[in-house]
Formats: C-alpha cells, structure tokens, sequence
C-alpha cells in the first residue's frame, strides 16, 4: 500500500480543512495517509513515506509560519531523491504575496531531490466555497493520476 505523509502548518484551520479534504481523496483511492502538523512530524519517519505533501499557509508579506520554520529546515538538508512530493496551501489576497510560502516550500522540495508534482494548490482563505472544495479534490486527484503515470513510467518494460 502507498504510504502518505500530509504535514501542514495551520493557524485558523484553513489549510488544516484543505489537508483534511486530500486526505480523503487519497484514502479513498487505497493510499494509507498520515496527516500531522509540521512540528509534531519526526524527521526520521520521512523516509518511511512514498508521498510526501506539504501544506502551509503564509504569514506575513510572504513569510514561513513560526511552526513551520524548524521543519523547513531540517527537511531541506534531506535528500528525497525517489520521493514523490507536492505542495498546497491557503493565504490572502490582501497581503502582497499571495501563497508565497507553498513557493518556498516547493523550491525546497526542488533542492532536496524530490519529484515534485507541478501543479500547486493555493486557497483564498477557508475552502468554503463549492469552487474551492472542488479545487481541493481535483488537486488530490491530479496528484493521483501524476504518481500513477510516474510509477507506469519507472516500470520496467517487459519485451
């Protein structure tokens, strides 16, 4: 079974919401997932995991949160050469860098080797909207699709 870690940082919930709505998505498509905040995730257990996704919201005009700092750091000396890895996250459109840390994260995960999923998920503030939920599951369901044609692809070709 593929096994997924979903580590976010969350401070009103909304980013917490979206993780919650991609857990489900996975799940129901056989993937055994674990879902934590960034600070209560060991660092050690990341190579336990196939799929690695990292959800943050930002704070400030385009900062890291606080609790995802410590995080960011030790995983960005890690190399996750093999692992599949994507990015989500909320913000607002009021502040100039709309999302600016799921780029942060992304480019990270770019540094340590990762394969990383191209496509991005940035909500408005809480995934209320049909639009948004919509979004959130399409997002997960990409996600599915790009590992499967990813693992199709490593597969060795029997002539």
């Amino acid at each position: 079974m593929s096994k997924a870690l979903i580590a976010f940082a969350s401070m009103s919930g909304n980013t917490e919401d979206i993780a919650m709505m991609i857990k489900d998505v996975l799940t129901e498509h056989s993937f055994e997932v674990r879902c934590q905040e960034m600070d209560d995730v060991d660092i050690d257990s990341l190579s336990e995991f196939d799929y690695i996704l990292i959800g943050t919201y930002t704070w400030g005009d385009g900062d890291l949160p606080y609790e995802a700092e410590a995080f960011y750091e030790e995983v960005s000396s890690m190399d996750l050469k093999g692992k599949k890895a994507a990015c989500f996250g909320s913000g607002d459109y009021a502040y100039p860098k709309f999302c600016e840390a799921v780029n942060t994260f992304y480019s990270m995960l770019e540094h340590t080797g990762a394969d990383l999923f191209a496509e991005t998920l940035k909500v408005e503030l809480a995934p209320e909207t049909d639009e948004d939920i919509e979004c959130c599951k399409e997002f997960a369901a990409s996600f599915i699709g790009w590992v499967q044609h990813q693992n199709r692809q490593a597969e060795p070709h029997v002539s």
